[in-house]
């Protein structure tokens, strides 16, 4: 029995199943966007020279928020409202949304089994709840204000907490007091507030669509710590990146979130934010573009901006489609190891793959050879989907919350989401920012004879890009046993990677005008911040997660081009059995009263003289700390201390000849022969090949000496305000 023939049965079987096992998800179709609303007003946004520089608008709204009433549902100077766009206030346990029109716009609103009207908006009228803390630190909701004060007649809990939610910007916010027992009842009660606010920030992947979960239980146990101490926290779904990455956005709702708390309780004595991942990477660009909001930055897990994310998050399919389906001798890429090479991050050989099944399956489909990965790698364990959730506009990982006409109609992708900042094309798609014209994959491995002369050039011939959006299909993926057990029939997105024309696949050009108003609009880290940072994480190279250390070294680059100095940015490292966030937050509370109390001091002069770069064991032992213990590849220097205990990794872009900041979205291309004369190859003689490089890079190769062609002219010499003060 042949190959094809076992593929034809495997994907029968599957089919069968997904017959079987799959029912109609009667309560989600129940509550889905019926149509799309239209925008109510078009909106140019004009970023220029740089978002920092134009000024906020007033608010018209009259905060506070009244119990019972409901926030602003148009954002207030971040564009245009995004439909469709799932409510998702049941989710959150504050019901369903308030009906807003009788159009049929939105998700069904119903009294019973009657629809009674429609909600394109998803507002919910503020309200008030307690938390408290039990005798075994859990946190409970109280049923009502009297089965509370009947507890507290019987007991006194650890602590209580009087939580108000409500929704602006269309978000659910949640604003967390910590208070005393004879407080409950008193919107404006705030005996226990130790006048310090958090900002809690969010990650996750999110293209848009839809309102977001909130729990205040969640974001009362993130930070019970904090709140043991007295600080009082706030938040939004509009500050979870699993939900939104438009950056504006995120900061038009974070400014009229914490307008709301300070129109009810007066101004903190600092703001500082917290939050991991894309919850690390809004604090950054938050502070970039805006005042008024953060005073002190806690990034956790941070990368610089999903631009940057994208650029090299997105090679990581192209190469893994290469290396299981093009690669001349696919065979020199079972060692795991090998792969590093190329793309940057870390790739261990024995290390399980949760979905290795698919590999044979595909490789059956295709005709080749089925095998099972002996190897994992950060591209695959931490990556794997990404491509086709943010970059694919047919996929739509949010299908389920749409009725079918709707899901028809919209395009969903971060580009899509970002259309009112980036631009669109022709035919309706979210222009791109990324681009591999010119990139010479595996360059850096070829100088240092890692890789042949034959591997670097079949790399770079096969290796292709994404296809323009609008020649993008859906993937194949069938869902026999459920979402947690997806069988993905065209693995890698290799129906969407670009096929060899004359042993040549074609490489992707980004939008020029994209990334110009990414940079202008505040999507892309630039570093001019002067508050104080305290940028921290876990080391998971070897858990080979995507949240990967020197994400934290691109944001110092750019910092210091920025300002000449990144005094005010701290990095910590630690084994994943030790937490300093807790650390983080009295370190930064030292730095911020320090310049509370000394209004003339700098952010450096008010810096605490023993917070410095450090790196701690799984006890939270200290192994060493200083200026020089990072040192490594990313600075050019001698390897520090840090670095040696928990090894850095780069990545795809880095590994291609790019510069270890990441800010070059768009290269400067040169001439095969130009590089060659430059010394571009370092010790390997590419005359030879002269040739075969030029049908590999009919554009020419990336300089990467040169600046990123993608950044305005203006920003290169751009002068910027102190927002610390």
């Amino acid at each position: 029995m042949t190959y094809r023939v076992i593929s034809i049965l495997i994907v029968a079987t599957i089919s069968i199943a997904l017959w079987l096992w799959l029912s109609p998800q009667d309560e989600n179709k129940r509550y889905a966007v019926q149509q799309v609303a239209k925008s109510e007003y078009n909106l140019t946004l004009n970023f220029y020279p740089h978002i920092s520089k134009v000024q906020r608008p007033q608010d018209p709204f009259p905060f506070p928020i009244k119990i019972g009433q409901v926030g602003p549902t148009q954002n207030l100077y971040s564009g245009p409202n995004q439909y469709p766009f799932y409510c998702m206030t049941r989710e959150s346990g504050l019901g369903q949304p308030v009906v807003d029109n009788q159009d049929g716009d939105g998700v069904a609103v119903y009294a019973g089994e009657q629809i009674i009207g429609y909600s394109k908006d998803c507002s919910t009228p503020t309200r008030i709840d307690y938390y408290y803390q039990n005798d075994a630190g859990q946190v409970v909701k109280a049923s009502s204000t009297e089965s509370l004060r009947r507890l507290i007649r019987n007991m006194t809990p650890e602590l209580i907490f009087r939580v108000e939610q409500g929704t602006i910007n269309r978000f659910i916010y949640t604003l967390v007091m910590p208070i005393a027992a004879n407080e409950i009842g008193d919107r404006l009660a705030q005996s226990q507030w130790n006048k310090r606010l958090i900002y809690q920030f969010n990650g996750g992947s999110g293209i848009g669509y839809r309102q977001g979960r909130q729990s205040a239980k969640r974001v009362i146990t993130r930070q019970l710590e904090q709140l043991q101490h007295g600080y009082a926290v706030i938040s939004s779904s509009g500050n979870k990146t699993s939900y939104t990455y438009n950056m504006l956005l995120a900061e038009d709702t974070a400014r009229r979130v914490k307008k709301q708390f300070t129109s009810l309780y007066g101004e903190p004595l600092y703001t500082v934010g917290v939050g991991g991942s894309g919850g690390g990477l809004a604090q950054y660009l938050i502070a970039q573009n805006s005042t008024g909001i953060l005073d002190g930055l806690i990034p956790l897990y941070s990368y610089p901006d999903m631009v940057t994310q994208t650029t090299y998050a997105l090679d990581c399919d192209l190469l893994n489609n290469y290396f299981t389906f093009r690669a001349d001798d696919k065979k020199a890429w079972h060692d795991w190891t090998r792969r590093r090479h190329l793309e940057g991050m870390n790739a261990v050989n024995d290390f399980p793959q949760r979905a290795g099944f698919l590999q044979p399956l595909n490789q059956l489909m295709a005709g080749f050879v089925p095998s099972f990965p002996d190897g994992n790698s950060e591209c695959i364990n931490g990556y794997f989907g990404l491509s086709t959730f943010i970059n694919n506009p047919r996929q739509g990982f949010l299908r389920a919350f749409f009725t079918e006409p709707v899901v028809e109609q919209t395009h969903w992708s971060y580009w899509q989401d970002m259309q009112h900042v980036f631009g669109t094309d022709q035919h309706g798609m979210g222009l791109s920012t990324w681009d591999n014209v010119g990139v010479q994959y595996g360059l850096e491995a070829l100088k240092q004879q890692q890789i042949t002369i034959d591997e670097f050039l079949d790399i770079n011939k096969k290796v292709g890009s994404w296809k323009p959006q609008q020649q993008m299909q859906q993937e194949e993926i069938a869902l026999p046993f459920g979402n947690k057990l997806p069988l993905w029939l065209t693995l890698w997105g290799n129906h969407n990677i670009t096929e060899p024309v004359d042993g040549v696949a074609p490489r992707h050009e980004g939008s020029i005008q994209a990334m110009r108003q990414a940079y202008r609009s505040g999507q892309v880290f630039i570093g001019t911040v002067d508050l104080p940072i305290i940028d921290a994480r876990h080391y998971l190279e070897n858990e080979l997660d995507m949240h990967h250390m020197s994400a934290s070294f691109y944001s110092r680059l750019r910092l210091q081009q920025a300002n000449g100095h990144s005094n005010n940015h701290v990095i910590w490292v630690a084994h994943k059995d030790y937490n300093p966030t807790q650390l983080a937050f009295e370190a930064m509370d030292q730095w911020l009263m320090n310049l509370n109390n000394n209004p003339t001091l700098t952010v450096s002069e008010a810096k605490p003289q023993m917070l410095t770069d450090t790196c701690f064991n799984n006890l939270g032992e200290v192994i060493a700390a200083g200026a020089k213990v990072y040192d490594g590849a990313w600075n050019k220097q001698p390897q520090g201390l840090c670095s040696a205990s928990y090894p850095m990794f780069s990545t795809s872009r880095i590994q291609a000849g790019g510069n270890w900041s990441g800010d070059i979205f768009k290269c400067q291309l040169t001439s095969v022969q130009d590089a060659i004369e430059m010394g571009m190859y370092g010790e390997i003689d590419m005359s030879p090949y002269l040739e075969e490089l030029k049908n590999a890079f009919p554009d020419g190769v990336c300089d990467y000496t040169q600046p990123d062609q993608g950044k305005p002219v203006d920003l290169f010499s751009y002068t910027w305000t102190d927002h610390s003060r």
